[in-house]
């Protein structure tokens, strides 16, 4: 797992909370912008937003591990995502999972080392289509397969892989 880092500048967070009203209201917009800079939540960010906007930080924290669009473990800087739905699922998802583990290094839910990469299984994108379909960052793969999995990992852009 990766770790946290012992000191985080705080400047980028005090620009965006300089950037919202000060009241619990803007709790969920400003986690989304730190958590955009930092790409994960960190502690000592959290405990800021806590101060600065007058929110309890057990509820800044309640919020932050309640939406899965957040994390307070950092993140890689390429998410690969393997959607798990039924069509998926029957067409070989769980192999793109398991050969994502064994080329990464790294099981469902976690990050790499390096934080280059972190893999995460979702319930379904809406591509049944293109089932099963393998997202690494932006770029949607479909009708992936574990033998071409490496070169998902360094592609860009929408391929149907047909």
């Amino acid at each position: 797992m990766a770790e946290l880092s012992p000191c985080t500048d705080m400047a980028p967070v005090d620009d965006i909370l300089g950037t919202y009203p000060r009241e619990e209201a803007s709790l969920i917009q400003v986690l989304q912008d730190v958590q955009r800079v930092y790409n994960y939540l960190p502690c000592e960010a959290l405990t800021r937003v806590s101060e600065v906007l007058g929110v309890p930080l057990a509820k800044v924290f309640s919020v932050s591990t309640f939406y899965k669009a957040f994390s307070i473990e950092p993140q890689g800087r390429v998410t690969v995502k393997v959607c798990m739905g039924t069509a998926c699922h029957i067409r070989g998802a769980p192999q793109l999972v398991d050969e994502l583990t064994r080329t990464l290094g790294i099981a469902p839910g976690e990050t790499s080392e390096d934080l280059e990469f972190t893999l995460k299984t979702v319930n379904c994108v809406g591509a049944c289509a293109m089932a099963p379909v393998m997202i690494v960052g932006d770029a949607y793969h479909g009708n992936a397969m574990p033998a071409k999995v490496s070169s998902y990992l360094g592609k860009k852009g929408v391929t149907d892989e047909n």
